[in-house]
């Protein structure tokens, strides 16, 4: 191991550096943010790198304090051996992301046991209170509910751009990462379109590639094409959205993290992953599922029946008790 990384960059100047893994999609940048917070507050000196995908850059900046470092699982990290004081897994604890901390030469590696000297891994546990348990083990503090991200610095203006709009705007976000987790079109367009009677300015958002799927929603909520910006939005851009909506309903996805992050009233659909371990903290947050009917299947091509046993009225209802219809 690169015992001699922290010294050698302190005889040099350079700041040590700390690295956190975790090559993952958005969701899970999201649930880390407590534990990025954490790590910062207790390196203040440190240079701080997150290894994960490119993409995910413009939401980094709002963590603070971390720079991104593209990689990917199945890619030797770039950066040199022994040059890192302080690795973190908080990507998983499987021999993958394991050897790739371990080729770089730390002075300490902070990870579940046996990799590291950190606690046994717990299978049925929330996201942020794994990754925040992990640092407290090693003596540094960390909330699980330290999950607020700084406000973008651009402003999606969209309810500006939707006439007619009487109360706040309204997210409906129409895609999901696998076919697991896709609430069916019709049931998006029902809530739709009874938010957008109740006076919202509805915005219907997704990827490039669920654009047209975001189209057929709005086309059957009786919404004009406009109502729809999947596929046009910066990282930023959607989530200065989401900080600034109304409320947000969303399936198990990204939206459904920012919504938390920003403490924006949500309705959020669950299918394959069960709430208890990804769910929203306590707040102006509704969590809709059937769990005795989960299949479990992330990875699925089709939805859930956890997902599918919730309907457009459930929906609504939880709308009502959030006083938004």
């Amino acid at each position: 191991m690169g015992s001699t990384a922290a010294g050698s960059a302190a005889a040099s100047g350079v700041p040590p550096t700390l690295l956190v893994l975790r090559a993952l999609k958005l969701g899970d940048l999201l649930v880390s943010v407590p534990a990025l917070h954490a790590l910062r507050r207790a390196f203040p000196g440190h240079r701080l790198v997150y290894a994960g995908p490119q993409w995910l850059a413009d939401i980094l900046e709002l963590v603070g304090g971390f720079e991104l470092l593209p990689a990917a699982l199945d890619t030797p990290l770039a950066v040199s051996q022994g040059s890192v004081d302080v690795a973190v897994n908080l990507h998983g604890r499987g021999p993958e992301s394991t050897a790739l901390l371990e080729a770089i030469g730390p002075r300490l590696l902070i990870a579940h046991a046996p990799a590291g000297g950190g606690p046994p891994w717990v299978e049925q546990m929330h996201e942020r209170e794994r990754w925040t348990r992990l640092l407290r083990w090693y003596g540094i503090e960390a909330d699980p509910l330290d999950l607020r991200l700084d406000r973008p610095a651009v402003s999606s203006r969209q309810s500006s751009r939707l006439p007619g709009a009487r109360a706040a705007m309204a997210v409906v976000h129409v895609g999901a990462a696998y076919g697991s987790r896709l609430w069916p079109e019709g049931r998006f367009a029902g809530v739709a379109s009874a938010l957008h009677d109740a006076g919202h300015a509805v915005v219907l958002t997704g990827s490039a590639d669920e654009r047209e799927r975001a189209l057929r929603v709005a086309r059957q909520a009786g919404l004009g094409d406009e109502a729809v910006v999947a596929g046009t939005q910066r990282l930023s851009e959607f989530a200065a959205m989401i900080s600034e909506a109304g409320v947000v309903v969303s399936a198990d996805t990204g939206a459904a993290h920012l919504a938390a992050a920003y403490a924006r009233p949500s309705v959020t659909l669950f299918g394959p992953a069960p709430p208890e371990r990804w769910g929203p903290p306590a707040g102006p947050h509704v969590v809709l599922t059937r769990a005795e009917l989960r299949r479990g299947d992330v990875f699925a091509d089709e939805p859930d029946p956890a997902l599918l046993g919730v309907d457009v009225q459930d929906v609504l209802d939880a709308l009502r008790g959030l006083g938004l219809l």
